[in-house]
């Protein structure tokens, strides 16, 4: 994938908004030598799925979607203030990887009705966009807003304007504050419907839902309505066990949440969320520890959530189970699976389509119970609900092969309009997975949301709130990207071992006594490569009689860790090695306690545990080493157990290749003493080679709210490898 297109991997989170990379045409003989590179899930409509369904017809012309400056007029308060959430949202992760100026364009701006919808990414020119850029060209949207924002959106635009808004996050915290108030301008209804299927290959069902199986919930409004599908892992080693303690422990923590009758903080519910999962996973992890299962004996659980809340709903998951929002334009799935082929993407190595013909591109790289909560990293998204929609969670015994995109428009579309009802469609579409698929447990829950203006309540004009009354944000409200653990050994098929004995020894024999012949030969003829050599030999000599000196260093005692997943084996791709790091990037150290290297001192500065944040400041000369600052570290008492036993840094245990110039005053140099030293403290500074850096770090870290920093940075998290 060239460089300046990998942006669009990078943000496959966002496919929700953002256009993927299809794959490339390469031009026909005796043309210049170029790839034309195409574009899928682009916004385009083919006339309008509702009508198609009542004709039949399909022969319908293809066109791209309004732009958003034809649509805005037309619109209500809520989609306005909808449109502007869904950009401000956007604005950090494009910022980082430098094409936010694609929220300034215009032509590029699209519209499927309370979606906003990009028509490609445009690289950032040499300065960087500004939110005062933005704020310039969002007066001219304002004049023309509905009059019960008016008011609000010109305060809005002036203060981005004059540089009283900071970020991206008091910008959507505003923007939420607007929502909230428009929203109580509408009422939602939920109805809820699950269903559950051992499926015709499997002789017992690991998959668990809520509300229970069958069981139709409608006439939801107050109550927080929940849906949750789980799909176990382990077999008759405990995946129905895992799926159904998940549930359990789900359903007792969140239906604690108060009501929505008062404005809900969204970061705060957030992270409620995250904590009822991380529940969840400790209740099977120690389930998994007390009956000492290890490696694939260890059960665990994929997750999909949905809670609906005031005027939003929030979607978590972990695993590959899926969320699929279909409306009467379009359905989407707004959920990226937590497995190989997924994290490639992220990364930038590879299309899609590419990485699924590995044969472990399906295998997950985190799941409920197979690890600590402290390495767990559940995605949280939140959309709002300005229009009647329908989530559709189902586990892959449905989704995979597509099924979904295959069937919405005549299984679930026709809820919509009015044609079908909940129960009716699921059971087709139960049906359709084992007839279709048939491979595995398939389970589904139905959330249809009806929309319905409130005409009695005589709208207020939205002012805009005091910044200073605000809570201060720290996450993002779009989604992140999920995040990486340690590889769960579950769902997968083991690589073939090669056979060594097809493995050409004699050739490479015969090479090295050749090799040997002529050095032997250069040495006895040519008296200045005798020379040298005798030099380095020398020079050898002294360095192992030195090194037989040192004490091989004994690790200190630590507690047996917990039963943990095998690892996978990763994706083939060359350059996953090659990737540069880029700077001011955050990264999470995973299992691995290595030392921190000062410069030109020949001391260590500390050693860094598992779980902490460093950021790239700097890179050497010779692109060889990294500088790095320590945000944040794990100390004694924060819970944490290191995995592997901390060892005494020591000349022998952590010696460095040396940089190549002596007078490169920005090369680290590392340490030669064997003394025990302390672990690295926030605000630390210090050195690591990069390709050492590259095995040690969390290659999807995401940096969650609670976890405080020393670190300051306009550039959000990059997923790396």
């Amino acid at each position: 994938i060239p460089a300046n297109l990998a942006f669009y991997l990078r943000l496959s989170p966002y496919k929700l908004h953002i256009p993927q990379i299809y794959g490339s045409i390469t031009t026909s003989p005796g043309e210049p030598a170029a790839d034309l590179w195409l574009l899928e899930a682009a916004p385009l409509v083919c006339g309008n799925p509702l009508a198609n369904l009542r004709q039949r017809n399909s022969d319908t012309q293809v066109q791209l979607l309004p732009k958003l400056i034809s649509a805005w007029q037309e619109a209500s308060a809520l989609r306005q203030l909808n449109w502007w959430w869904q950009i401000a949202c956007l604005w950090q992760p494009l910022s980082a990887e430098g094409v936010a100026s694609s929220l300034l364009n215009s032509e590029l701006l699209r519209v499927e009705d309370s979606i906003i919808r990009l028509l490609e990414l445009q690289p950032d020119n040499k300065v960087k966009p500004t939110l005062k850029q933005l704020g310039e060209l969002w007066s001219q949207l304002s004049v023309r807003a509905s009059p019960v924002i008016s008011s609000f959106c010109q305060q809005l635009c002036t203060q981005l304007k004059n540089g009283q808004i900071k970020n991206s996050e008091q910008l959507v915290a505003l923007l939420d504050q607007g929502l909230f108030e428009c929203g109580q301008s509408q009422s939602r209804a939920y109805e809820i419907f699950t269903l559950t299927d051992t499926g015709p290959s499997r002789n017992h069902n690991e998959d668990a839902c809520y509300p229970p199986h069958g069981q139709l919930c409608n006439e939801l409004i107050y109550d927080n309505p929940l849906a949750i599908v789980c799909d176990g892992i382990g077999g008759h080693e405990g995946g129905e066990v895992a799926s159904g303690l998940a549930i359990k422990a789900l359903q007792e923590k969140l239906e604690k949440l108060p009501a929505p009758r008062e404005q809900p903080n969204p970061i705060t519910l957030t992270l409620e969320l995250e904590r009822a999962v991380c529940s969840a996973n400790d209740i099977i992890s120690q389930q998994n520890d007390s009956e000492h299962r290890s490696e694939r004996q260890r059960m665990g659980t994929t997750l999909v959530m949905a809670l609906a809340n005031a005027h939003q709903m929030y979607i978590t998951h972990v695993g590959d189970s899926r969320v699929y929002w279909i409306t009467r334009s379009n359905c989407h799935q707004v959920t990226q699976d937590d497995d190989l082929a997924s994290r490639e993407v992220r990364l930038g190595y590879t299309l899609y389509r590419n990485a699924i013909q590995h044969p472990t591109s399906g295998s997950l790289v985190q799941a409920l119970g197979m690890a600590a909560s402290a390495t767990l990293h559940p995605t949280v998204q939140r959309f709002c609900l300005d229009e009647d929609s329908i989530f559709l969670l189902c586990s892959d015994g449905l989704s995979d092969n597509d099924l979904v995109e295959q069937y919405w428009q005549t299984t679930i579309l026709p809820i919509l309009a009015g044609q079908l009802d909940l129960k009716t469609a699921g059971s087709r579409l139960i049906e359709i997975a084992n007839s279709q698929n048939g491979h595995d447990n398939v389970t589904i829950a139905l959330v249809y949301c009806q929309v319905t203006p409130l005409k009695e309540i005589k709208q207020k004009t939205l002012s805009l709130p005091q910044r200073s009354l605000l809570p201060a944000p720290s996450i993002s409200s779009m989604p992140t990207t999920a995040v990486v653990t340690n590889p769960s050994g579950m769902k997968t098929r083991q690589l073939p071992a090669k056979d060594l004995a097809r493995f050409p020894w004699g050739l490479i024999l015969g090479i090295f006594l050749l090799l040997g012949l002529g050095g032997l030969v250069t040495y006895v003829l040519l008296p200045g490569v005798s020379r040298r050599v005798d030099l380095l030999v020398q020079e050898v000599s002294g360095l192992l009689s030195k090194s037989e000196s040192i004490k091989t260093p004994v690790p200190l005692e630590s507690p047996s860790p917990n039963p943990r997943p095998s690892v996978e084996v990763p994706l083939e791709s060359p350059s996953t090695a090659l990737a540069p790091i880029p700077l001011q990037v955050l990264v999470q150290v995973k299992d691995a306690n290595v030392p921190l290297w000062k410069r030109k001192n020949e001391s260590v500065v500390g050693i860094i545990p598992a779980g902490s944040i460093l950021q790239v400041t700097a890179r050497s000369q010779d692109n060889l080493w990294l500088r790095l600052k320590v945000c944040s570290g794990v100390t004694s008492s924060s819970g944490i157990t290191p995995k592997e036993p901390l060892n005494t840094p020591s000349e022998q245990t952590y010696k460095k290749a040396e940089p190549t110039s002596e007078a490169d005053s920005s090369q680290p140099v590392p340490a030669s003493g064997a003394e025990q030293k302390p672990l690295v403290k926030p605000g630390d500074v210090g050195w690591l080679q990069e390709t050492e850096v590259q095995e040690i770090i969390n290659p999807n870290f995401t940096r969650k709210p609670t976890q405080s920093d020393n670190c300051s940075t306009t550039t959000a998290p990059v997923s790396l490898d």
